[in-house]
Protein backbone atom coordinates (compact mmCIF):
# COMPACT_ATOMS: atom_id res chain seq x y z
CA UNK A 1 0.00 0.00 0.00
CA UNK A 2 1.49 3.33 -1.14
CA UNK A 3 0.64 6.26 1.09
CA UNK A 4 -0.11 9.67 -0.43
CA UNK A 5 0.39 13.15 0.95
CA UNK A 6 -3.13 13.05 2.36
CA UNK A 7 -2.25 9.97 4.41
CA UNK A 8 0.77 11.72 5.91
CA UNK A 9 -1.29 14.84 6.69
CA UNK A 10 -3.84 12.66 8.44
CA UNK A 11 -1.17 10.73 10.38
CA UNK A 12 0.57 13.96 11.43
CA UNK A 13 -2.63 15.46 12.82
CA UNK A 14 -3.51 12.20 14.60
CA UNK A 15 -0.20 12.48 16.45
CA UNK A 16 -0.84 16.16 17.21
CA UNK A 17 -4.30 15.31 18.55
CA UNK A 18 -2.92 12.43 20.64
CA UNK A 19 -0.24 14.68 22.15
CA UNK A 20 -2.85 17.33 22.92
CA UNK A 21 -5.03 14.73 24.65
CA UNK A 22 -2.07 13.48 26.70
CA UNK A 23 -1.42 17.10 27.72
CA UNK A 24 -5.12 17.35 28.70
CA UNK A 25 -5.76 20.08 26.14
CA UNK A 26 -8.90 20.52 24.06
CA UNK A 27 -8.51 19.14 20.55
CA UNK A 28 -11.12 21.01 18.48
CA UNK A 29 -8.54 23.35 16.90
CA UNK A 30 -6.16 20.61 15.64
CA UNK A 31 -9.15 18.64 14.32
CA UNK A 32 -10.42 21.66 12.38
CA UNK A 33 -6.93 22.40 11.06
CA UNK A 34 -6.55 18.77 10.04
CA UNK A 35 -9.67 18.92 7.86
CA UNK A 36 -8.55 22.29 6.49
CA UNK A 37 -5.16 20.88 5.46
CA UNK A 38 -6.80 17.87 3.81
CA UNK A 39 -9.03 20.31 1.94
CA UNK A 40 -6.01 22.29 0.74
CA UNK A 41 -4.31 19.10 -0.41
CA UNK A 42 -7.27 17.86 -2.42
CA UNK A 43 -9.01 21.08 -3.51
CA UNK A 44 -5.90 23.26 -4.04
CA UNK A 45 -7.93 26.25 -2.90
CA UNK A 46 -8.50 28.09 0.35
CA UNK A 47 -12.21 28.39 -0.37
CA UNK A 48 -12.50 24.64 -0.89
CA UNK A 49 -10.56 23.95 2.30
CA UNK A 50 -12.71 26.32 4.38
CA UNK A 51 -15.87 24.77 2.94
CA UNK A 52 -14.54 21.29 3.74
CA UNK A 53 -14.39 22.18 7.44
CA UNK A 54 -18.09 23.04 7.56
CA UNK A 55 -19.05 20.08 5.38
CA UNK A 56 -17.17 17.76 7.76
CA UNK A 57 -19.41 19.09 10.55
CA UNK A 58 -22.46 18.20 8.46
CA UNK A 59 -21.15 14.66 7.93
CA UNK A 60 -20.46 14.27 11.66
CA UNK A 61 -23.90 15.62 12.56
CA UNK A 62 -25.52 13.16 10.17
CA UNK A 63 -23.65 10.26 11.75
CA UNK A 64 -24.31 11.37 15.31
CA UNK A 65 -27.86 12.63 14.81
CA UNK A 66 -29.68 9.43 15.84
CA UNK A 67 -27.74 9.31 19.11
CA UNK A 68 -28.54 12.97 19.82
CA UNK A 69 -32.22 12.25 19.31
CA UNK A 70 -32.39 9.13 21.50
CA UNK A 71 -30.54 10.93 24.28
CA UNK A 72 -32.79 13.98 23.92
CA UNK A 73 -36.09 12.08 24.22
CA UNK A 74 -34.81 9.92 27.09
CA UNK A 75 -33.68 13.00 29.02
CA UNK A 76 -37.04 14.65 28.29
CA UNK A 77 -38.83 11.63 29.75
CA UNK A 78 -36.53 11.58 32.77
CA UNK A 79 -37.26 15.29 33.41
CA UNK A 80 -40.97 14.50 33.48
CA UNK A 81 -40.43 11.58 35.85
CA UNK A 82 -38.17 13.62 38.14
CA UNK A 83 -40.87 16.27 38.63
CA UNK A 84 -43.29 13.59 39.90
CA UNK A 85 -40.68 11.77 42.03
CA UNK A 86 -41.41 8.75 39.85
CA UNK A 87 -37.67 8.13 39.37
CA UNK A 88 -37.30 7.77 43.15
CA UNK A 89 -40.17 5.31 43.26
CA UNK A 90 -38.81 3.37 40.30
CA UNK A 91 -35.35 2.75 41.75
CA UNK A 92 -36.44 2.17 45.34
CA UNK A 93 -36.31 -1.68 45.08
CA UNK A 94 -32.66 -1.53 43.98
CA UNK A 95 -31.65 0.32 47.14
CA UNK A 96 -31.58 -3.02 48.97
CA UNK A 97 -28.78 -4.22 46.68
CA UNK A 98 -26.92 -1.02 45.85
CA UNK A 99 -25.50 0.13 49.18
CA UNK A 100 -22.10 1.60 48.28
CA UNK A 101 -19.99 2.69 45.29
CA UNK A 102 -18.66 -0.85 44.69
CA UNK A 103 -22.05 -2.54 44.44
CA UNK A 104 -23.38 0.40 42.42
CA UNK A 105 -20.54 0.15 39.89
CA UNK A 106 -20.83 -3.59 39.33
CA UNK A 107 -24.63 -3.86 39.43
CA UNK A 108 -24.91 -1.10 36.82
CA UNK A 109 -22.14 -2.70 34.77
CA UNK A 110 -23.50 -6.25 34.86
CA UNK A 111 -27.05 -5.16 33.96
CA UNK A 112 -25.60 -3.10 31.12
CA UNK A 113 -23.53 -6.03 29.88
CA UNK A 114 -26.48 -8.44 29.84
CA UNK A 115 -28.79 -6.07 27.98
CA UNK A 116 -26.02 -5.11 25.55
CA UNK A 117 -25.39 -8.75 24.65
CA UNK A 118 -28.99 -9.06 23.54
CA UNK A 119 -29.75 -5.59 22.16
CA UNK A 120 -26.36 -3.86 21.72
CA UNK A 121 -25.14 -0.97 23.87
CA UNK A 122 -26.74 2.12 22.28
CA UNK A 123 -30.36 1.31 23.20
CA UNK A 124 -29.27 -0.36 26.45
CA UNK A 125 -27.30 2.60 27.78
CA UNK A 126 -30.28 4.96 27.68
CA UNK A 127 -32.49 2.49 29.53
CA UNK A 128 -29.96 1.39 32.17
CA UNK A 129 -28.60 4.90 32.70
CA UNK A 130 -32.01 6.48 33.23
CA UNK A 131 -33.02 3.87 35.81
CA UNK A 132 -29.80 3.39 37.77
CA UNK A 133 -28.12 6.82 37.73
CA UNK A 134 -30.07 8.34 40.67
CA UNK A 135 -29.69 5.40 43.01
CA UNK A 136 -26.02 4.87 42.12
CA UNK A 137 -25.25 8.50 42.96
CA UNK A 138 -27.15 8.18 46.24
CA UNK A 139 -24.98 5.15 47.02
CA UNK A 140 -21.84 7.27 46.66
CA UNK A 141 -20.84 6.52 43.06
CA UNK A 142 -20.26 9.78 41.16
CA UNK A 143 -21.90 10.32 37.77
CA UNK A 144 -18.59 9.74 35.97
CA UNK A 145 -18.39 6.35 37.72
CA UNK A 146 -21.82 5.37 36.41
CA UNK A 147 -20.73 6.45 32.92
CA UNK A 148 -17.56 4.35 33.19
CA UNK A 149 -19.53 1.28 34.24
CA UNK A 150 -22.04 1.72 31.39
CA UNK A 151 -19.23 2.31 28.94
CA UNK A 152 -16.73 -0.43 29.83
CA UNK A 153 -19.26 -3.19 30.43
CA UNK A 154 -21.44 -2.22 27.45
CA UNK A 155 -19.40 -0.67 24.66
CA UNK A 156 -16.29 -2.51 25.78
CA UNK A 157 -16.92 -6.00 27.15
CA UNK A 158 -20.33 -6.75 25.62
CA UNK A 159 -19.71 -5.23 22.19
CA UNK A 160 -16.21 -6.68 21.76
CA UNK A 161 -17.35 -10.20 22.63
CA UNK A 162 -20.83 -9.99 21.02
CA UNK A 163 -21.56 -13.59 22.01
CA UNK A 164 -25.32 -13.48 21.35
CA UNK A 165 -25.87 -11.41 18.21
CA UNK A 166 -22.36 -12.26 16.88
CA UNK A 167 -22.21 -9.26 14.56
CA UNK A 168 -18.57 -8.42 15.31
CA UNK A 169 -17.14 -11.97 15.19
CA UNK A 170 -19.12 -12.69 12.01
CA UNK A 171 -17.46 -9.78 10.19
CA UNK A 172 -14.00 -10.67 11.50
CA UNK A 173 -14.37 -14.38 10.78
CA UNK A 174 -15.74 -13.73 7.28
CA UNK A 175 -12.73 -11.60 6.37
CA UNK A 176 -10.35 -14.20 7.83
CA UNK A 177 -12.07 -17.08 6.04
CA UNK A 178 -12.76 -19.08 9.19
CA UNK A 179 -15.96 -20.10 11.08
CA UNK A 180 -17.39 -17.65 13.61
CA UNK A 181 -16.97 -20.22 16.37
CA UNK A 182 -13.23 -20.26 15.81
CA UNK A 183 -12.94 -16.55 16.61
CA UNK A 184 -15.10 -16.90 19.71
CA UNK A 185 -13.55 -20.12 21.04
CA UNK A 186 -9.88 -19.36 20.33
CA UNK A 187 -10.21 -15.78 21.47
CA UNK A 188 -12.21 -16.44 24.64
CA UNK A 189 -9.17 -16.04 26.89
CA UNK A 190 -8.27 -12.74 25.25
CA UNK A 191 -11.81 -11.40 25.54
CA UNK A 192 -11.87 -12.00 29.29
CA UNK A 193 -8.29 -10.87 29.92
CA UNK A 194 -9.05 -7.55 28.25
CA UNK A 195 -12.29 -7.11 30.18
CA UNK A 196 -10.94 -8.09 33.59
CA UNK A 197 -7.72 -6.06 33.33
CA UNK A 198 -9.39 -2.93 31.94
CA UNK A 199 -12.39 -2.89 34.27
CA UNK A 200 -10.27 -3.72 37.34
CA UNK A 201 -7.76 -0.98 36.54
CA UNK A 202 -10.52 1.54 35.94
CA UNK A 203 -12.38 0.67 39.13
CA UNK A 204 -9.17 0.82 41.19
CA UNK A 205 -8.41 4.32 39.87
CA UNK A 206 -12.00 5.45 40.42
CA UNK A 207 -12.17 4.02 43.95
CA UNK A 208 -8.87 5.70 44.79
CA UNK A 209 -10.13 9.08 43.63
CA UNK A 210 -13.38 8.67 45.56
CA UNK A 211 -11.42 7.92 48.76
CA UNK A 212 -9.16 10.92 48.12
CA UNK A 213 -12.19 13.19 48.01
CA UNK A 214 -12.02 14.10 44.32
CA UNK A 215 -15.83 13.91 44.04
CA UNK A 216 -16.60 15.23 47.50
CA UNK A 217 -18.32 18.40 46.26
CA UNK A 218 -20.45 16.52 43.75
CA UNK A 219 -21.56 13.85 46.19
CA UNK A 220 -22.22 16.35 48.98
CA UNK A 221 -24.95 17.94 46.83
CA UNK A 222 -26.83 14.67 46.57
CA UNK A 223 -29.94 14.46 48.68
CA UNK A 224 -30.12 11.28 50.72
CA UNK A 225 -33.60 12.05 52.00
CA UNK A 226 -35.76 8.96 51.70
CA UNK A 227 -39.23 9.53 50.31
CA UNK A 228 -41.66 7.26 52.15
CA UNK A 229 -44.93 8.33 50.55
CA UNK A 230 -45.41 8.60 46.79
CA UNK A 231 -48.36 10.10 44.98
CA UNK A 232 -50.65 7.87 42.90
CA UNK A 233 -49.52 9.75 39.80
CA UNK A 234 -45.88 8.84 40.51
CA UNK A 235 -46.86 5.20 40.81
CA UNK A 236 -48.90 5.34 37.61
CA UNK A 237 -45.99 6.92 35.74
CA UNK A 238 -43.62 4.23 37.01
CA UNK A 239 -45.97 1.43 35.95
CA UNK A 240 -46.40 2.96 32.50
CA UNK A 241 -42.63 3.27 32.01
CA UNK A 242 -41.97 -0.28 33.15
CA UNK A 243 -44.72 -1.70 30.94
CA UNK A 244 -43.53 0.35 27.97
CA UNK A 245 -39.87 -0.59 28.19
CA UNK A 246 -40.53 -4.23 29.07
CA UNK A 247 -42.74 -4.39 25.97
CA UNK A 248 -39.84 -2.91 23.99
CA UNK A 249 -37.45 -5.56 25.28
CA UNK A 250 -39.85 -8.33 24.32
CA UNK A 251 -40.37 -6.81 20.87
CA UNK A 252 -36.61 -6.47 20.36
CA UNK A 253 -36.21 -10.14 21.13
CA UNK A 254 -39.29 -11.34 19.21
CA UNK A 255 -38.60 -9.33 16.05
CA UNK A 256 -34.78 -9.47 16.24
CA UNK A 257 -34.43 -5.70 16.52
CA UNK A 258 -30.98 -4.38 17.27
CA UNK A 259 -28.79 -1.35 16.79
CA UNK A 260 -30.63 1.54 15.13
CA UNK A 261 -33.95 -0.32 14.95
CA UNK A 262 -33.88 -1.04 18.68
CA UNK A 263 -32.93 2.57 19.45
CA UNK A 264 -35.80 3.84 17.29
CA UNK A 265 -38.30 1.64 19.13
CA UNK A 266 -36.98 2.78 22.49
CA UNK A 267 -37.00 6.45 21.47
CA UNK A 268 -40.51 6.32 20.04
CA UNK A 269 -41.79 4.62 23.18
CA UNK A 270 -40.16 7.32 25.31
CA UNK A 271 -41.94 10.04 23.32
CA UNK A 272 -45.36 8.43 23.79
CA UNK A 273 -44.68 7.84 27.49
CA UNK A 274 -43.71 11.48 27.89
CA UNK A 275 -46.94 12.62 26.22
CA UNK A 276 -49.16 10.31 28.29
CA UNK A 277 -47.48 11.05 31.64
CA UNK A 278 -47.48 14.83 31.16
CA UNK A 279 -51.15 14.88 30.12
CA UNK A 280 -52.16 12.65 33.07
CA UNK A 281 -50.28 14.86 35.51
CA UNK A 282 -50.88 18.34 34.12
CA UNK A 283 -54.20 18.08 32.31
CA UNK A 284 -54.85 21.22 30.25
CA UNK A 285 -51.27 22.39 30.80
CA UNK A 286 -49.94 19.03 29.62
CA UNK A 287 -49.25 20.26 26.07
CA UNK A 288 -47.06 23.08 27.40
CA UNK A 289 -45.25 20.66 29.73
CA UNK A 290 -44.53 18.29 26.86
CA UNK A 291 -42.94 21.14 24.87
CA UNK A 292 -40.95 22.21 27.94
CA UNK A 293 -39.56 18.72 28.58
CA UNK A 294 -38.76 18.10 24.90
CA UNK A 295 -36.90 21.41 24.81
CA UNK A 296 -34.97 20.50 27.95
CA UNK A 297 -34.06 17.10 26.55
CA UNK A 298 -32.88 18.32 23.15
CA UNK A 299 -31.02 21.26 24.68
CA UNK A 300 -29.17 18.82 26.90
CA UNK A 301 -28.32 16.56 23.94
CA UNK A 302 -27.02 19.39 21.75
CA UNK A 303 -24.99 20.82 24.64
CA UNK A 304 -23.26 17.48 25.21
CA UNK A 305 -22.59 16.88 21.51
CA UNK A 306 -21.49 20.41 20.59
CA UNK A 307 -17.84 19.76 21.38
CA UNK A 308 -17.92 16.34 19.74
CA UNK A 309 -19.09 17.28 16.24
CA UNK A 310 -15.92 19.18 15.15
CA UNK A 311 -13.70 16.41 16.55
CA UNK A 312 -15.69 13.66 14.87
CA UNK A 313 -15.59 15.62 11.62
CA UNK A 314 -11.83 15.09 11.37
CA UNK A 315 -11.81 11.41 12.25
CA UNK A 316 -14.66 10.60 9.88
CA UNK A 317 -12.35 11.82 7.11
CA UNK A 318 -10.42 8.62 7.71
CA UNK A 319 -13.24 6.64 6.07
CA UNK A 320 -13.95 6.39 2.34
CA UNK A 321 -17.59 7.56 2.23
CA UNK A 322 -17.28 10.70 4.42
CA UNK A 323 -14.03 11.77 2.74
CA UNK A 324 -15.46 11.47 -0.76
CA UNK A 325 -18.67 13.21 0.33
CA UNK A 326 -16.73 16.23 1.57
CA UNK A 327 -13.83 16.35 -0.89
CA UNK A 328 -15.03 14.38 -3.92
CA UNK A 329 -13.66 11.21 -5.52
CA UNK A 330 -10.12 11.73 -4.32
CA UNK A 331 -8.84 8.35 -3.14
CA UNK A 332 -6.70 6.14 -5.39
CA UNK A 333 -8.06 2.85 -6.70
CA UNK A 334 -7.95 0.09 -4.08
CA UNK A 335 -7.87 2.50 -1.13
CA UNK A 336 -9.87 1.49 1.94
CA UNK A 337 -9.71 4.96 3.51
CA UNK A 338 -6.93 6.96 5.14
CA UNK A 339 -7.12 5.03 8.41
CA UNK A 340 -7.24 1.53 6.93
CA UNK A 341 -4.55 2.34 4.36
CA UNK A 342 -2.26 3.47 7.18
CA UNK A 343 -2.86 0.22 9.06
CA UNK A 344 -2.12 -1.89 5.97
CA UNK A 345 1.09 0.04 5.27
CA UNK A 346 2.21 -0.50 8.86
CA UNK A 347 1.56 -4.22 8.60
CA UNK A 348 3.58 -4.43 5.38
CA UNK A 349 6.52 -2.55 6.87
CA UNK A 350 7.17 -4.87 9.86
CA UNK A 351 8.72 -8.37 9.54
CA UNK A 352 6.60 -11.32 10.69
CA UNK A 353 7.02 -13.23 13.95
CA UNK A 354 4.59 -14.06 16.77
CA UNK A 355 5.30 -10.90 18.73
CA UNK A 356 5.15 -8.66 15.67
CA UNK A 357 1.98 -10.35 14.42
CA UNK A 358 0.15 -9.81 17.72
CA UNK A 359 1.45 -6.27 18.16
CA UNK A 360 0.54 -5.18 14.63
CA UNK A 361 -2.90 -6.78 14.92
CA UNK A 362 -3.54 -4.73 18.07
CA UNK A 363 -2.15 -1.47 16.70
CA UNK A 364 -3.94 -1.77 13.36
CA UNK A 365 -7.21 -2.66 15.08
CA UNK A 366 -6.84 0.38 17.34
CA UNK A 367 -6.01 2.67 14.41
CA UNK A 368 -9.04 1.58 12.40
CA UNK A 369 -11.17 2.13 15.51
CA UNK A 370 -10.28 5.81 15.63
CA UNK A 371 -13.16 6.57 13.28
CA UNK A 372 -15.50 5.97 16.20
CA UNK A 373 -17.21 2.91 14.77
CA UNK A 374 -15.08 -0.07 15.74
CA UNK A 375 -16.86 -2.18 13.16
CA UNK A 376 -15.22 -0.47 10.18
CA UNK A 377 -11.92 -2.14 11.11
CA UNK A 378 -13.31 -5.64 11.54
CA UNK A 379 -12.69 -6.75 7.95
CA UNK A 380 -9.13 -5.47 7.97
CA UNK A 381 -8.45 -7.17 11.32
CA UNK A 382 -9.71 -10.48 9.95
CA UNK A 383 -7.77 -10.17 6.69
CA UNK A 384 -4.52 -9.37 8.49
CA UNK A 385 -5.07 -12.26 10.90
CA UNK A 386 -5.34 -14.66 7.95
CA UNK A 387 -2.10 -13.30 6.45
CA UNK A 388 -0.22 -13.33 9.75
CA UNK A 389 -1.51 -16.77 10.67
CA UNK A 390 -0.30 -18.27 7.39
CA UNK A 391 3.06 -16.54 7.62
CA UNK A 392 3.84 -17.47 11.23
CA UNK A 393 1.75 -20.59 11.87
CA UNK A 394 -0.20 -18.75 14.57
CA UNK A 395 -3.89 -19.18 15.41
CA UNK A 396 -5.95 -17.16 12.93
CA UNK A 397 -8.93 -17.24 15.27
CA UNK A 398 -6.99 -15.79 18.21
CA UNK A 399 -5.37 -13.11 16.04
CA UNK A 400 -8.77 -12.16 14.62
CA UNK A 401 -10.17 -11.87 18.15
CA UNK A 402 -7.21 -9.67 19.15
CA UNK A 403 -7.82 -7.26 16.26
CA UNK A 404 -11.53 -7.25 17.05
CA UNK A 405 -10.84 -6.42 20.70
CA UNK A 406 -8.55 -3.50 19.81
CA UNK A 407 -10.95 -2.02 17.25
CA UNK A 408 -14.00 -2.24 19.52
CA UNK A 409 -12.45 -1.12 22.80
CA UNK A 410 -10.88 1.90 21.06
CA UNK A 411 -13.56 2.79 18.51
CA UNK A 412 -16.68 1.01 19.70
CA UNK A 413 -17.11 3.43 22.52
CA UNK A 414 -14.37 3.51 25.17
CA UNK A 415 -11.64 5.87 23.94
CA UNK A 416 -13.03 7.84 21.01
CA UNK A 417 -15.09 10.65 22.61
CA UNK A 418 -17.92 10.73 20.05
CA UNK A 419 -18.41 6.97 20.30
CA UNK A 420 -18.83 7.00 24.08
CA UNK A 421 -20.98 10.11 24.13
CA UNK A 422 -24.22 8.20 24.74
CA UNK A 423 -22.99 6.94 28.12
CA UNK A 424 -21.57 10.35 28.99
CA UNK A 425 -24.74 12.19 27.96
CA UNK A 426 -27.18 10.03 29.92
CA UNK A 427 -25.03 10.62 33.03
CA UNK A 428 -24.55 14.33 32.40
CA UNK A 429 -20.74 14.23 32.22
CA UNK A 430 -18.27 15.39 29.59
CA UNK A 431 -17.45 12.74 26.98
CA UNK A 432 -13.91 14.14 26.86
CA UNK A 433 -13.53 13.56 30.61
CA UNK A 434 -14.90 10.04 30.22
CA UNK A 435 -12.44 9.30 27.41
CA UNK A 436 -9.58 10.55 29.59
CA UNK A 437 -10.78 8.33 32.45
CA UNK A 438 -10.80 5.30 30.14
CA UNK A 439 -7.46 5.99 28.47
CA UNK A 440 -5.03 4.39 30.93
CA UNK A 441 -7.23 1.35 31.75
CA UNK A 442 -7.86 0.56 28.07
CA UNK A 443 -4.20 0.96 27.11
CA UNK A 444 -3.13 -1.25 30.03
CA UNK A 445 -5.74 -3.80 28.97
CA UNK A 446 -4.55 -3.80 25.36
CA UNK A 447 -0.90 -4.23 26.37
CA UNK A 448 -1.63 -7.12 28.73
CA UNK A 449 -4.00 -8.78 26.26
CA UNK A 450 -1.41 -8.51 23.47
CA UNK A 451 1.24 -10.14 25.67
CA UNK A 452 -1.15 -12.95 26.57
CA UNK A 453 -1.93 -13.36 22.87
CA UNK A 454 1.77 -13.87 22.12
CA UNK A 455 1.77 -16.77 24.57
CA UNK A 456 -1.35 -18.54 23.25
CA UNK A 457 -1.26 -18.02 19.47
Amino acid sequence: MTLTGAHYIYIAFMFIILIAMLMKKDIIVPCVLGVFCLGLFYKHSTIGAVSAVFNSFIIALGELGPIILIIGVMVALSKSLEERKAINYMVKPFSKVIKNPTTAFFVVGIVMMLLSWFFWPTPAVALVGAIFLPIAINAGLPAIGVAIALNLFGHGLALSTDFIIQGAPSITAGAAGIPVGEVVNEGIILFWVMAIVTISTSFYMLRRDIKNGMFKDELSKVSHEEIKEFSPKAKIATVLVLIGFLADIMCMYAFDLKGGDASALLGGTAVFLLVIIDIINDGKKGLEKICEHITQGFTFGIKIFAIIIPIAGFFYMGEVAPLTSVLGEVLPAGSQGLLSDTGIALAQAVPFNKFAAASIETVVGAITGLDGSGFSGMSLAGSLAAVFGSATGCSVGALSALGQIAAIWVGGGCLVPWALVSAAAICGVSPIDLAKRNFIPVIVGLVVTTLVAVLII
